[in-house]
């Protein structure tokens, strides 16, 4: 069964648009737990332009779920995640002037910080470490040399496809790296763009699929039915069971 996690760095989002205390990352996370998600995604960004480093501390300190710590390679990063030591850690491209994050990391172009930060996260007591990676077989199997034991496909590509025949497309290319990945003995992860209408048809589609993370559309929806209840509607699109909300 694919588990379902939330990202609510748009939570932070809305917060610092406006410099307030409120609305909390941390009352969104139990929200999104009522609500059937299996963890929580957050990414702390150089910038701190959403989540910042006490909300990092207080969903590490008050939640008892998984929390999948995205990151970057940079050491003041990697230094923080180690302390926090989220059950999993995702390594993902940073760029300051993107919007959100705009494509997988070059693996290969990488490979020198990674050799170094891989290590580091799991000798810190992190039981994962994920790549964000691209439907690219070739930095699939060098994340594995690598020694992450799991990748996160980056579905941008399909969300934002214009047509059902250039979404399956994009899906044929996703469905072939996550093969590759688990015959590399990666776990497969996969997110970004991801949502209520797209997700039927990724989701059926795809082998091998552990966790997907999902944040802004359930955010989103919130605004009209409440963030227990989004979560709830997404978990069920997830779980191939019948909402009843």
């Amino acid at each position: 069964m694919t588990h379902l996690l939330i990202n609510i760095d748009h939570v932070a989002t809305l917060r610092n648009a406006r410099k307030e205390k409120f609305p909390d990352p941390v009352m969104a996370a139990r929200e999104c737990l009522a609500g059937g998600s299996k963890g929580i995604v957050f990414h702390l960004r150089e910038d701190r332009r959403h989540i910042n480093d006490q909300d990092v501390m207080r969903l590490r300190s008050e939640l008892d779920t998984k929390l999948d710590f995205e990151l970057s390679t940079v050491e003041e990063i990697v230094a923080i995640c180690c302390k926090i030591r989220p059950e999993l850690a995702t390594l993902v491209p940073e760029r300051r002037e993107e919007v959100t994050t705009e494509g997988g990391l070059d693996v290969l172009r990488a490979k020198k910080r990674l050799t170094n930060v891989i290590p580091r996260l799991f000798d810190a007591g992190i039981k994962d470490v994920a790549l964000f990676v691209d439907p690219n077989l070739d930095h699939i199997d060098e994340a594995a040399r690598l020694g992450a034991n799991a990748i996160e496909l980056h579905t941008g590509d399909f969300a934002n496809a214009s047509s059902t025949a250039a979404k399956l497309e994009v899906l044929s290319k996703l469905k072939l790296a996550a093969i590759r990945a688990h015959q590399n003995g990666l776990q497969v992860h996969a997110g970004h763009g991801l949502d209520y209408l797209n997700y039927s048809l990724f989701g059926k589609s795809m082998p091998h699929l552990a966790e997907v993370s999902i944040g802004f559309s359930v955010i989103a929806q919130s605004i009209f039915s409440g963030l227990k209840d989004a979560v709830e509607k997404m978990n069920h699109l997830v779980s191939g069971s019948t909402y009843e909300g």
